[in-house]
């Protein structure tokens, strides 16, 4: 069994600390605020968060992050807009030879890079190995059987990982397409906030499958554009994890979307969440690479006007409908457009 150190104590954080422990590894889980560790200690479990999901008492919780320091498996599980502060941090309590994953899904904003570049760039040196798939937290704590994907450079690091995670109810494979894998998470949580406006105008079954059929067609677009293979946006991180995101209400960038589509505005959403909705993250990075790329995107189009420059959704939709026709066979028409 493993020393495992898990960097974070969000949903996610807390769900593969105790499934971790369930399954015989010794975990230390860290999180940044002192009030939080002691809450968690407490009432044995993240009210906030993931209410019900007792926290077993062997767990070791800290606020102090040189207590990793003897993890031989570290696992970030903090939002994107954290992993670079949390990697710096952790950079040198990481010991020589230890592999780093990530499950965090996004994009760092402004540099438009992948987390797990971050995390190299913070703690070079060692492997980085990226976990993603269909996997809320909620089910993953409760045990109910996931399926997900390491992606890293080196097989040999993504299998290490793969046969410490297996376990009865996660079963894990591996791939070597980190690139595609990394932004199948992002960009997946853009389409389903755009899946919750659809419901939150009633728009019905017909139109979100078409938009999770597009989106997906979008996501796999850029992915290529950037280095991905094909075939990963037709896996669990891919299709995978696209339809469990836009059609479960576990899902804070479906739930975000579904206010967005009801009228309120999209700040006033997020708010309402209470947690980050990384797809509203996203979206502004995901236009701006799809720009640089010359990619085009016209979903993550519409919705980044509909985030920042309060345009209606409806007007989004129909701008999408009234869109040129097409080949839907994406040689036929980016050949002829390219």
């Amino acid at each position: 069994m493993a020393n495992i150190a898990i960097l974070g104590t969000g949903g996610f954080g807390i769900s593969l600390a105790v499934m971790c422990r369930k399954y015989g590894h010794a975990v230390t889980l860290w999180g940044k605020f002192p009030e939080e560790i002691a809450e968690i200690r407490r009432y044995g479990e993240n009210k906030k968060l993931l209410p019900g999901v007792p926290v077993d008492a062997s767990i070791r919780l800290t606020s102090d992050i040189s207590e990793i320091a003897e993890a031989e498996l570290v696992l970030f599980a903090v939002p994107s807009f954290a992993v670079r502060e949390t990697a710096r941090t952790a950079a040198p309590f990481v010991k020589e030879g230890v592999i780093v994953c990530n499950v965090g899904k996004g994009l760092e904003k402004g540099t438009k890079k992948r987390l797990s570049e971050v995390i190299g760039e913070e703690i070079p040196g060692h492997d980085i190995v990226a976990l993603s798939g269909p996997s809320h937290a909620e089910e993953v704590a409760r045990g109910v059987p996931t399926t997900i994907v390491a992606a890293c450079l080196n097989r040999e690091s993504a299998e290490n990982v793969q046969d410490a995670l297996t376990n009865p109810t996660l079963r894990v494979y591996v791939s070597d397409d980190v690139t595609g894998v990394e932004l199948s998470g992002a960009l997946k949580n853009i389409i389903a906030v755009c899946a919750g406006i659809c419901d939150g105008m009633n728009l019905g079954d017909n139109a979100k499958a078409a938009l999770m059929t597009r989106g997906l067609a979008e996501i796999a677009r850029l992915g290529i554009a950037m280095g991905a293979k094909r075939t990963t946006f037709a896996g669990l991180a891919g299709v995978g994890d696209l339809i469990v995101t836009c059609t479960s209400m576990h899902s804070r960038n479906h739930r975000a979307g579904i206010l967005i589509g009801q009228g309120v505005s999209p700040d006033e959403a997020v708010a309402r969440i209470g947690m980050t909705v990384e797809g509203c993250i996203a979206a502004q990075t995901a236009w701006e690479l799809a720009q640089e790329k010359q990619v085009p995107m016209p979903i993550v189009e519409q919705l980044h006007l509909v985030l920042t420059e309060g345009k209606n959704p409806r007007d989004a939709v129909a701008d999408l409908m009234g869109r040129p026709t097409r080949h839907e066979d994406e040689k036929v028409w980016l050949e002829q457009i390219l």
